[in-house]
């Protein structure tokens, strides 16, 4: 199995957008909450132009990728998803630490991202620490999402 982390391409839109929607299914959320977060899921190609994003690839072909941005002289992790059949094999870590490194390089102090719940353990494993929440209503149900950040 032969590992590559290469920039994203606007032509990888469609593929990236499946490793977002099946990557977030992976996690068994109900069939009606994954059409709604559909359109958060799925990215033009001008998405990739304008944000700063790595793919990790597995024989050549897309397995994770993740979106790095900058939100008032902060860098913030706006995307992180690995395919499931990839998730638990350090295609997570490797991508994480890859945006750290960049988040250093582009002179920034902190890193910060907006967890689902069945990640924050992870990012916490990475070193993250929780500074804030953000409440989102689906269907008449609150979810809580844990804002995270790590020093640089």
């Amino acid at each position: 199995m032969i590992l590559k982390i290469r920039p994203a391409l606007p032509r990888d839109a469609d593929i990236l957008s499946h490793i977002a929607f099946s990557a977030k299914a992976y996690w068994g959320y109900p069939a009606k909450w994954m059409e709604i977060w559909k359109p958060q899921l799925t990215f033009s190609p001008e998405y990739f132009e304008l944000y700063e994003s790595w793919v990790t690839e597995v024989d050549n072909a897309p397995a994770a990728f993740y979106t790095l941005q900058e939100r008032n002289g902060t860098a913030w992790i706006e995307n992180l998803w690995v395919l499931p059949e990839f998730i638990g094999r350090g295609f997570g870590e490797e991508l994480f630490l890859h945006a750290l490194s960049r988040s250093r390089v582009m002179g920034h102090l902190v890193l910060r991202l907006e967890s689902d719940p069945n990640a924050v353990g992870f990012y916490e494993k990475m070193g993250m620490y929780k500074v804030n929440e953000s409440n989102y209503p689906v269907e008449g149900q609150i979810r809580i999402l844990s804002v995270m950040e790590i020093k640089l």
